[in-house]
């Protein structure tokens, strides 16, 4: 039985790991303070100039309610593949990129409500160290794109 391998980025935010798919990232960026842009949603941090575009640039941190981390020195954007767009999220640190088995990946308790499901793909336990899945392509809501 060979079971499919996932490729996977792994990054923290506030000290607690993340992972997505490395197909629906283009590219990751050192940290560059976003310009503000009045009237947008809490979790906008901005725009950065990106390959001659501009990128709106999203705090993942903010988007799921848990505290920021302040010190920026290891920061990066990850820039996404959104269909016709692309947007940047901001995470503490990139760690690596790693393959995991698709058998690795838990089904997401119900009890986990910290996180809305809709951004959970599921929960892969690497190292003693579970990690949450996300799903990036949902982090915005079809609203929210518009907005931006």
């Amino acid at each position: 039985m060979d079971s499919r391998e996932i490729k996977v980025l792994i990054f923290s935010i506030n000290d607690e790991y993340y992972a997505t798919n490395i197909m629906e990232i283009e590219r990751i960026l050192g940290y560059d303070k976003p310009t503000k842009v009045p009237d947008s949603p809490s979790f906008v941090e901005g725009v950065i100039n990106y390959e001659g575009n501009i990128l709106p640039v999203i705090s993942l941190a903010k988007r799921f309610g848990i505290a920021e981390n302040e010190n920026k020195d290891d920061a990066k954007i990850i820039v996404a593949k959104e269909r016709e767009m692309q947007i940047g999220i901001i995470v503490d640190v990139v760690s690596e990129v790693k393959g995991i088995h698709e058998e690795d990946i838990e089904n997401t308790p119900d009890i986990i409500a910290s996180i809305s499901k809709r951004y959970i793909k599921g929960l892969i336990k690497i190292d003693k160290k579970i990690i949450i899945f996300l799903n990036l392509s949902t982090i915005l809501t079809e609203e929210e794109k518009k907005l931006i």
